[in-house]
């Protein structure tokens, strides 16, 4: 049997595009075509682009990954061994940067300059610095950590206000949107997720999407978290991370 470029693109979650880049740089030939033309991948060219995907998901150039599949002394076994090694090292290395982000989300307030009564002026009833001796024992030598607290020492009094208005406007949008049934995969939840990303990194440090996806994953594991989103709308934290999941996705593909 044999697959159009379209069904293939359908079944990898790729672009038609992509496959004639890859058909064009050798990567990835089809072993067919038709009477017309037009490529048709058999089941051995499905397994080798299962094989890049893997490769290309781990951050490998697509020379690199030429040169990985075509070496002769390689087996299909020998291949999942190593995805096996780089995926288990990457996914230490995600677990680790997700708690770097959350407790450096807890100190993003590290160093601000105001008074108590500015303080109660900006968060209410909210202390801006409930976790900060705590984040800053654990995760004090951390680059996101010491950009947060960079950026945070520099806010004035109003930078802070712009700051919890922008983010009392955003909630309010997005339990608008859930009151009104939207899904979590609708293009205006998305766009509020990727919203959320960037206004994490326009006032507290570098969020790419990879980054926001790990940290969603705090807003559903940490009760802390989910108190929070849960407390605008019952399910928001779970409907919240599926968003960024999404937008993640839709940016990165």
């Amino acid at each position: 049997m044999s697959y159009s470029v379209g069904q293939v693109a359908g079944f990898a979650g790729v672009t038609v595009r992509t496959l004639h880049h890859y058909d064009d740089i050798g990567l990835l030939v089809p072993s067919e075509r038709s009477h017309a033309g037009h490529r048709r991948y058999s089941d051995a060219d499905l397994d080798r682009l299962q094989q890049i995907l893997f490769y290309r998901e781990l951050g490998f150039p697509l020379d690199e990954v030429a040169a990985l599949l075509d070496d002769p002394a390689a087996d299909p076994r020998a291949h999942l061994r190593r995805q096996h090694e780089l995926l288990t090292a990457r996914i230490e290395k995600l677990q680790k940067m997700a708690a770097a982000v959350e407790h450096a989300m807890e100190a993003r307030t590290m160093g601000i300059s105001l008074t108590p009564e500015e303080k109660f002026e900006v968060f209410g009833d909210k202390d801006p610095e409930q976790y900060a001796e705590e984040a800053e024992q654990r995760w004090g030598g951390t680059d996101i950590y010491a950009e947060s607290q960079r950026r945070a020492a520099r806010y004035t009094k109003d930078d802070w206000k712009r700051i919890t208005a922008a983010v009392k406007d955003w909630e309010e949008r997005y339990t608008a949107l859930m009151a009104a049934g939207e899904p979590p995969a609708g293009e205006r939840a998305m766009d509020l997720a990727e919203e959320h990303r960037r206004h994490i990194g326009t006032w507290y440090f570098e969020c790419p999407y990879e980054m926001h996806t790990c940290l969603a994953e705090t807003y559903v594991s940490d009760e802390r978290f989910k108190a929070y989103y849960d407390s605008m709308h019952e399910g928001l934290a779970a409907h919240l991370k599926d968003a960024i999941l999404g937008n993640a996705a839709r940016h990165t593909e």
